[in-house]
């Protein structure tokens, strides 16, 4: 199927320093990080935003994907970086934050990432009996588009397709049983108000990992697709300031 107008991946070639990943949200776009990436590049940095298989079509499209196939197309665009650039960063958005983990798990040379609203679980009643409904019902609504700023627009699937998610459920436990093979720097933005993913996810990250260093950033101003709503330029240049320290310090640690 075409691929939605705006859904297109984002490439930017720059610095062969550094390099960013950036990874969308599931049932979402690479349209919700553009300006994130847009923000990255105009600092000079490399930056990619595949979009994952599945998204930015038509929703039956993602119940035909499982999460092999999201991360294996995140681990494509990490080899192509890493190929590039000398220090490479992920950084992710919801089920984005979720593949920076296992990304961040599997591949310990990533220099550091940012999550922002990063899911690994959910306390919602019903969610053991998803595999079970997948098999009922294709999908149901969903609930695109959680921006608090006026006129705030998420290009994303109006449905959720519930075979995908029960994938991503079980993509939840896989990284969840590895969060202390994380090590990275690690800088995590989460929204005071976000009706999507429930604050035990980032309580679940941040006391899982083993990153020495370790920040949170509450964001009072936005819900849970925050790279668009009133927030999005603390979170660019907090991002920013992130990667440039830690790709400074390890320069020095080669010096």
């Amino acid at each position: 199927m075409p691929v939605l107008p705006g859904a297109e991946p984002f490439t930017h070639n720059g610095s062969e320093d550094i390099g960013v990943l950036l990874c969308h949200g599931f049932t979402s776009t690479p349209q919700s990080m553009r300006a994130w990436g847009e923000h990255l590049a105009a600092e000079g940095f490399t930056v990619r935003c595949p979009l994952l298989p599945g998204h930015g079509t038509r929703w039956p499209d993602l119940n035909r994907t499982s999460w092999r196939d999201w991360y294996a197309a995140a681990e494509a665009e990490l080899a192509e970086l890493r190929g590039r650039c000398r220090s490479v960063f992920v950084f992710g958005q919801s089920m984005g934050g979720t593949l920076t983990l296992r990304l961040a798990e599997r591949h310990p040379d990533i220099a550091g990432i940012v999550l922002v609203n990063p899911s690994v679980t959910t306390l919602r009643m019903g969610a053991r009996l998803l595999p079970l409904l997948g098999r009922v019902w294709p999908a149901i609504g969903g609930i695109p588009g959680d921006i608090a700023k006026p006129g705030g627009f998420e290009l994303a699937y109006q449905r959720l397709p519930l075979r995908a998610m029960a994938s991503m459920q079980e993509f939840w436990g896989v990284v969840r049983a590895d969060l202390g093979r994380v090590r990275q720097p690690l800088l995590l933005f989460r929204s005071a108000v976000d009706h999507v993913v429930e604050p035990v996810n980032s309580a679940l990250v941040l006391d899982g990992v083993a990153s020495s260093d370790l920040a949170e950033v509450v964001l009072a101003d936005s819900f849970h697709v925050a790279t668009l709503d009133h927030d999005a330029p603390a979170i660019f240049s907090g991002s920013v300031e992130f990667l440039q320290r830690i790709h400074c310090e390890r320069a020095e640690e080669v010096v």
